[in-house]
Order: structure tokens, then sequence, then C-alpha cells
């Protein structure tokens, strides 16, 4: 392959330990390190294939989401590789939403976010208020909880919703395909393909080949989860495999990201 792959990348974290804390990092002594958007921007230099056009920052489950939204403001304004921001806020109608978002998410795959939340009649009437105002919403699920995403799709069926990493997946059962299935119906809802272990082939093939099938080709968007990602696999793997899956289609490595996150 000749002709270098257009890239946006959907899903990015950098953070600096000097200023912020991440109380999730106690338990993850790979990551436990500050993370420069130069650093990520020097990751896809390494990578000869792809044109990196930029990314889309994710909050980072950070304890003071405010001094994370102004390093953020400030890190957009000198460097133009941060297309977007999708910010952390408690989803009610009540919101704090920051003016520089795009979107908001508020996990719902931590040990402090309780079993339903989505479905939580103000979390409900959150997502609908996002949703006037034409903000996308990441949801970050546990893969055992997916079907009440499903039942939150079906109260809020215009709401943009974008699932990270295809649900947290680890295992292809009939109860997960079960619940993609159905929100695939859902013409809102974008899914990131990111997230799953790589040293298994034969998984990361079936999956993404039932992920190809199931879901329109115009609402699957390439994502890295960088940093992340070195968990569990590392750069250049996650995109050679997506593009022995995807081949070079610039809808998935980037006219999808565009449309999703008004780009």
């Amino acid at each position: 392959m000749t002709d270098k792959i257009k890239l946006i990348d959907t899903h990015f974290h950098i953070w600096n330990l000097d200023k912020q804390n991440l109380p999730w990092l106690k338990d993850v002594e790979e990551l436990k390190k500050s993370y420069s958007i130069d650093d990520y921007i020097n990751e896809y230099k390494k990578i000869d294939n792809v044109d990196f056009v930029g990314g889309v920052y994710v909050e980072v489950d950070s304890d003071d989401p405010i001094l994370e939204d102004e390093i953020l403001y400030k890190e957009k304004a000198n460097n133009d590789k941060i297309l977007a921001i999708v910010a952390r806020a408690k989803v009610s109608p009540t919101m704090r939403v920051p003016l520089l978002a795009t979107g908001i998410r508020e996990p719902l795959h931590t040990e402090d976010a309780p079993k339903g939340m989505c479905l939580e009649d103000s979390f409900i009437e959150g997502i609908k208020e996002l949703t006037k105002n034409n903000m996308t919403f990441d949801s970050c699920n546990r893969v055992d909880e997916l079907s009440d995403l499903v039942k939150m799709m079906e109260k809020t069926p215009d709401a943009k919703v974008v699932l990270n990493h295809l649900g947290n997946v680890e295992e292809l059962t009939e109860e997960y395909k079960n619940n993609m299935k159905a929100l695939a119906k859902f013409p809102n809802l974008y899914v990131k393909v990111s997230g799953y272990k790589t040293e298994n082939k034969e998984f990361v093939r079936d999956l993404l080949s039932f992920t190809k099938d199931t879901f329109a080709k115009d609402r699957l968007i390439y994502a890295s989860n960088w940093p992340v990602i070195n968990i569990y696999s590392n750069l250049k793997e996650h995109i050679d495999l997506l593009i022995e899956a995807f081949g070079n289609d610039e809808d998935f490595f980037y006219n999808n990201a565009k449309k999703c996150y008004s780009l």
C-alpha cells in the first residue's frame, strides 16, 4: 500500500501528573507518568502508512474536571492536532457543560458508577438536553451492562451516542452480540473500534468481522485509546489489524469521525 491513510483518532488522552490527580492510576503502574500532546503526536509520526490529521481528546477521570478543562483549553489553543474535546460532566438536566466541549462523557464503567446509572431519570433528562444542544455523549460501559445502554437509547432514540471501545468486550458471547445488534438499530449511535486486547488475533478478527456485519458502515469510527492502549497492545499493531479488516477505508478512518463530532 503506497498511499497514506488519512486518519482522525476519535479517542486519546493526555495528562500532567505534576498538576493533575487521576485516582484510577493507583492500580495501573504502566501509566503512572505524564503524557503530553507532543508524546501523542510523536507516536503517530512513527507510523509510516498513515496521514495523522488529529484527534479527539476524551476526559481522563481526574479528580478536578474544571482544572482539566483549563489545561485542555490552553493545549487546544496552541495545537491544531486537538480537533475536539469530550469533557467530563455529571449528566443531568442541570449539568455544567464547558463551552470548549463538543461532547460529554461521564464514565459508566468505573467503581463509583452504580449499575443502572444511565437509566436514572436525571441521567435520561441530561441526555435529552445534550441532544437538544447537538452534543454527543460518549458512553463507556461495563460489557455486562450494555443492555442498560440499549434501554437508555430506547428512551432517547434521537441522542447522538458514541459507544466507547466496542463496549469493553473481552469475549464474543451471545449476550454481547445480541446487545450490539440491538444498539445497531439506533441511527445516531456510533461505535469506536478500540479497546480490545490484540494478542489473540483470531478473537480480534472475529470481533471486527462481527462488528462490520452488524453496524452500518457510516457508524464505525477509528479510535486508539492512547496511551491506555499500551496496557494491552500498541498503536502500530492496532492500526495494522484495522487496515487488515477495513483496508484503506476513508470513511472508517476519517469521514465518519468528522460527521460524528461535527468537525
